[in-house]
């Protein structure tokens, strides 16, 4: 097991341990963290994939069961501040421990729900421990790393939640339609207690700093650098989901595609998203700012050219790859921006920005639905998408100027 991590101590693991010549034993909790994103990803994701059978069995229509999707969304953004507040001075293994077990009753109960309304409640519950388990999840991702590799320790814990939309979700899908869609929340209640059990062997114990009341961290979220970044999430999510969101009805009806090739079209953007998420760790690591800037601009760059491209199977496939890169390779360097800018509230910050993200979740899913509502095609969601990149990429410019303005300064 890794050592204790002080209370006292700063929040990197002291030089000369494991961790600090390398990932090494922080390794095996870095892994426990990925698995427990893996299955918490599938809890999530996972559901799309059984929307039909839902709908079937519980006797609600489609857009009904898709709801399901958006309350567990709903829950996290309100759920991350919530228990936030309710655990700031809990020992982080503790707390990651207490999320998972609500995650083991929530998935459970959606398992066993026997109408609609009792299985949005329990989306909704489970939910709400989500953002305080990647928030904090991050921070010891962060802490149990050498120094130099922050950002990449952080990647290697969201790589379970890229594997969850590659393998799990497909995966899922499998189990539900041959034993039932509730063999799949029981399969993920399954996988969730494994996760449980590594967490506990391999995960150090980690306290808050102490001396900082919830007050005093509730502040530091006001700095500029802590909302421009959570600015970014949002944005960044909104990019994603006002296309994703859609991206079924885009491929079948724009690009083509017959139904049953574009699970291996998603499988290549799963891939994408993937190779993303690790080199946006090293890149982060290497310049942050200047890294975040240029995903930026490759975002607005591919959002662009996916319009073009739609029509086009052989050329619609690759740009799905490279947008799947570029999305999720700013994920881990956005998290690491807020964990290093919130001095003294980092718990927190972590926790906020899993809901920022999630709320660009739900305005994105809207603002396509309503481009599409007004006249827009689904060809042309992509330059909404590219508008809403190119804002994030003016926030990102302004912040860096913002640091090198205050670097100069000091």
């Amino acid at each position: 097991m890794l050592p204790t991590i002080d209370p006292a101590v700063a929040p990197a693991v002291a030089p000369g341990t494991d961790a600090a010549r390398g990932f090494g034993r922080a390794g095996y909790a870095l892994a426990a963290l990925s698995v427990a994103s893996f299955s918490i990803g599938v809890g999530e994701f996972g559901i799309m994939g059984l929307l039909p059978g839902v709908a079937q069995d519980l006797g609600v229509d489609i857009p009904k069961a898709g709801l399901l999707v958006t309350g567990y969304a709903l829950g996290v953004v309100f759920g991350g501040p919530f228990l936030a507040a309710l655990t700031s001075r809990m020992e982080r293994r503790r707390l990651l421990l207490w999320m998972i077990a609500i995650f083991v009753i929530g998935n459970t109960a959606c398992a066993l729900a026997p109408d609609y309304g009792l299985l949005m409640a329990a989306r909704v519950f489970t939910a709400l421990a989500h953002a305080t388990f990647f928030g904090i999840g991050a921070v010891l991702a962060a802490d149990i790393a050498p120094p130099g590799r922050q950002t990449q320790a952080i990647s290697l814990m969201f790589v379970g939640m890229t594997l969850a939309n590659v393998m799990g979700v497909p995966l899922g899908t499998f189990i539900g339609q041959a034993f039932g869609w509730r063999a799949t929340f029981w399969a993920v209640t399954g996988l969730t207690l494994i996760a449980a059990a590594a967490l506990y062997a391999f995960v150090p114990r980690s306290y808050p700093l102490a001396g900082i009341s919830f007050r005093q961290e509730v502040r530091a979220l006001t700095r500029g650098e802590v909302l421009l970044a959570m600015l970014l999430s949002v944005l960044s999510s909104i990019a994603f989901f006002s296309v994703f969101t859609y991206i079924a009805p885009m491929l079948e009806g724009v690009t083509g595609m017959a139904p049953q090739s574009i699970p291996y079209v998603l499988l290549v953007f799963g891939v994408g998203l993937t190779i993303g998420n690790v080199a946006g760790g090293r890149l982060a690591d290497w310049k942050m700012m200047p890294s975040i800037v240029a995903l930026f601009a490759a975002l607005v760059l591919v959002m662009a050219v996916l319009y073009p491209a739609m029509p086009h199977m052989m050329a619609m496939v690759p740009v799905m790859f490279l947008w799947g890169i570029v999305v999720f390779g700013l994920v881990a360097p956005i998290q690491m921006r807020i964990v290093s800018k919130a001095v003294g509230a980092r718990n927190l910050a972590s926790t906020f920005n899993q809901s920022a993200f999630n709320l660009g979740n739900a305005i994105g899913a809207w603002f396509g639905g309503a481009m599409i509502t007004i006249g827009f095609d689904y060809r042309e969601l992509p330059l909404g998408a590219c508008l809403v990149a190119a804002l994030a990429l003016a926030v990102a410019a302004y912040s860096m100027l913002r640091d090198r303005r205050a670097a100069a300064g000091a």
